[in-house]
């Protein structure tokens, strides 16, 4: 059986100690498994084509032959489809996209992540599962700007008032998040 590796893509900001990101990171290391956790440059204003290298030089460093799990959270949503919308083969056997902001309206900080590209097929030939996890309060994504992802055809979670699901929202320490991306098949959230 191929070794477990985590890749987990934190968003606008970073992920500080007290994010769910960072618990989940730690928590995977103490059980013994390979985790990547990168910090991109400038993450406080992000520049797409740096994240787009900086990723690409993490994804080079994991083990052709482990059977990854992609944890991205906010920004690093799209990051990720942006990403995937480059690549040609599979990457990873799951993907689990936690609060994507709005894909209709930029952030300014952010502003060479938009356009976002929306688009199934470029999610589906790059990994074997994909789930969106969204809130239907997400101060950086409400519900209708969440049909854009909805309307992909992947897999979605909505969480009741769970906010942006980070640490402003009570979600430092995720229990259901940790099962999840040890789970052999993607399952619903609590």
């Amino acid at each position: 059986m191929n070794q477990q590796h985590f890749l987990i893509v934190h968003g606008l900001g970073g992920s500080g100690h007290d994010h769910w990101q960072t618990w989940l990171a730690e928590t995977l290391i103490e059980k013994k498994y390979q985790v990547s956790y990168p910090t991109f440059s400038s993450f406080y204003s992000p520049n797409l084509k740096v994240w787009l290298e900086e990723l690409h030089q993490t994804m080079e460093n994991i083990p052709a032959d482990s059977e990854l799990t992609v944890i991205t959270h906010s920004l690093g949503c799209l990051l990720w489809m942006h990403y995937a919308s480059a690549q040609t083969k599979k990457l990873a056997k799951r993907v689990i996209l936690v609060a994507p902001p709005s894909p209709t309206i930029a952030l300014t900080e952010a502003e060479s992540f938009f356009p976002v590209p929306l688009n199934s097929n470029h999610l589906s030939r790059t990994a074997e599962e994909i789930l969106f996890i969204h809130s239907n309060n997400d101060p950086y994504c409400n519900m209708e700007d969440a049909r854009n992802y909805l309307n992909l055809d992947h897999p979605s979670i909505i969480l009741p008032n769970a906010g942006h699901i980070n640490p402003a929202s009570g979600h430092g320490k995720w229990q259901s998040i940790l099962e999840l991306s040890l789970s052999n098949k993607i399952a619903i959230l609590n």
